[in-house]
């Protein structure tokens, strides 16, 4: 692995443990009932930071005159002319795309990246004032609810709807490698695909069989996986490609995302989504514990709305493009093989709830968990911190009387971490009679190690997707996740984690006791860690 490989594999580590601030100075502000301030962009990635411009909201019909904009240097004065709605100032009304009523171009509109206060004034009397800092590349500062906050160009605001279902197949990994193939192998329509890598050469060949017999087939991935696209993945998108079928990456300067992590394909009237990557250690069932499920209905129209506001923007570019300027990464390929313990089943559901990240998934997560009455299983690889907002909302849970168990991968480079976590909520439960335990799954015969995402409240809501438990993949990925409402999902996968939990492969923290090795073996061991820690925390992010 390359040098910039483990430096962005150790800056990760960082970000996902101490999570992420939305906005620099996201009070809750009132909006006043006049003409205010609603948007600023200052830093186009254009040369002279062409395209800059501030948004001001008319609510109505008002003429401009005697309104203006400025800051420490410079006021503009807006011209004598009737408006309503939004009201648009920029330096170059060609150089960015704005959905605004009015347009008024001026040359003198001139923004800090470093930071500005910028001040809305009628008749030299101040009716509105905003206070940014430190622009980041291509976003808009933005008015919100919850006050103002950075956000990107080209932001979805999609909202957590349910919809009607009723069956969902419901499946895990790595025992049904079969059930996303046989979903891609029945499309007659479209294939919608999204993740974070693609490594799976039996879904390349599915999604070529699909494109002979003439189904619409599209691919995004993200351009930056960490640690690298691997020479595996280049190898196969390139033959897709030939095969005429569209891939994308999203990324670049343009990214609306840190990283495009989610795990899903829309086939026809089905949205398939899953905890594991398109590839072998994830959906091939030779490596990772994982979650799967797949709905028909409206959902998968949702779904697709999310595809292709993602694929369609400015922040994805086809693969031809892309891989002519970049190198790519050795790649081992998991090749174990385990039992198939639990079989896919259809189940009947009452509803089917899409959360996208970072649109609603945080908020919809953290009321269903604390509208939780008897009982809380989660199955984590590993989560961010102690105050990341899910952990918090489960222990809120706890304390009211809810029973709460959390399993936590047992994988190298997270355990050290995951222990000391269980052991602290083990220690906190204790201390305070809580119904709260942790554990660490170790791997087995039947896993190799705890990649997957899942939540069962009341064992009758079950979160299957992509999220991880921290707050830069809540806030800053592209993640998708289902919650499926029903007893028969609650029962389906709460017999895969009763088995994760109770099958003799995990060791409990609650009682500090292990068998203790010879120091000469911890002294080696603890060697091997630090250098192993060094180079492989990156997998912890799949």
């Amino acid at each position: 692995m390359s040098v910039r490989a483990v430096v962005l594999a150790l800056v990760l580590v960082v970000a996902s443990l101490s999570g992420s601030v939305l906005a620099a100075d996201n009070e809750s502000v009132e909006k006043p009932d006049g003409p205010h301030i609603e948007t600023v962009y200052p830093n186009p990635l254009a040369d002279g930071d062409a395209g800059e411009y501030v948004v001001v909201d008319v609510p109505d019909r008002t003429n401009l005159s005697g309104l203006s904009i400025g800051d420490n240097e410079t006021t503009i004065a807006l011209p004598n002319e009737t408006a309503e709605g939004r009201v648009a100032v920029t330096n170059d009304p060609n150089a960015t795309n704005l959905s605004a009523s009015t347009v008024i171009s001026n040359d003198s509109l001139s923004l800090a990246n470093g930071g500005e206060e910028l001040v809305l004034a009628d008749g030299g009397s101040v009716v509105d004032e905003t206070t940014y800092e430190n622009a980041p590349d291509a976003e808009v500062w933005n008015r919100t609810a919850d006050g103002w906050m950075w956000e990107h160009r080209g932001a979805t605001d999609f909202q957590a709807v349910r919809s009607e279902a009723a069956t969902a197949r419901a499946f895990v990994l790595p025992d049904a490698p079969d059930v996303p193939i046989d979903v891609l192998d029945s499309a007659d329509e479209r294939i919608l695909l999204a993740g974070y890598s693609f490594s799976s050469e039996r879904a390349a060949r599915a999604l070529e069989r699909a494109a002979e017999r003439g189904v619409e087939v599209r691919m995004v991935v993200d351009d930056a996986p960490v640690g690298g696209i691997s020479e595996r993945q280049a190898e196969l998108l390139d033959e897709l490609t030939r095969a005429g079928i569209p891939v994308d990456v999203i990324g670049g300067d343009w990214a609306r995302y840190d990283y495009h992590h989610p795990k899903y394909a829309v086939v026809d009237d089905r949205a398939l989504v899953m905890t594991e990557n398109w590839k072998p250690s994830g959906i091939g069932g030779k490596s990772s514990r994982g979650w799967g499920a797949v709905v028909e209905g409206d959902v998968a129209d949702r779904l697709a709305a999310v595809f292709h506001a993602d694929a369609d923007w400015r922040d994805t570019a086809p693969w031809s493009t892309f891989r002519a300027n970049h190198t790519f990464e050795d790649d081992e390929v998991a090749n174990e093989s385990y039992p198939t313990t639990f079989e896919p089943t259809n189940v009947s559901i009452e509803s089917a709830q899409l959360l996208a990240a970072p649109d609603n998934a945080e908020n919809a997560l953290v009321e269903r968990l604390d509208d939780a009455d008897e009982s809380i299983d989660i199955v984590q690889a590993s989560i961010g911190s102690r105050q990341q907002p899910f952990l918090r909302a489960a222990i809120r849970a706890a304390e009211r009387g809810v029973r709460v168990r959390i399993l936590l991968g047992g994988a190298w480079y997270s355990e050290e971490d995951n222990s000391a976590l269980a052991e602290w909520l083990n220690g906190r439960a204790a201390a305070r009679n809580l119904s709260l335990e942790a554990k660490v799954a170790e791997s087995g015969s039947r896993f190799e190690k705890i990649h997957a995402k899942g939540v069962i409240i009341d064992g009758e809501e079950v979160v299957v997707g992509s999220m991880n438990w921290n707050n830069n993949s809540a806030r800053e990925n592209r993640e998708i996740a289902l919650v499926l409402d029903g007893e028969a999902a609650g029962d389906y996968y709460g017999k895969v984690f009763e088995a994760d939990w109770t099958g003799g492969e995990e060791r409990s923290l609650d009682t500090g006791t292990e068998t203790p090795l010879p120091v000469g073996v911890i002294a080696a061991v603890a060697g091997v860690v630090v250098l192993a820690a060094v180079v492989a925390r990156r997998i912890e992010f799949e």
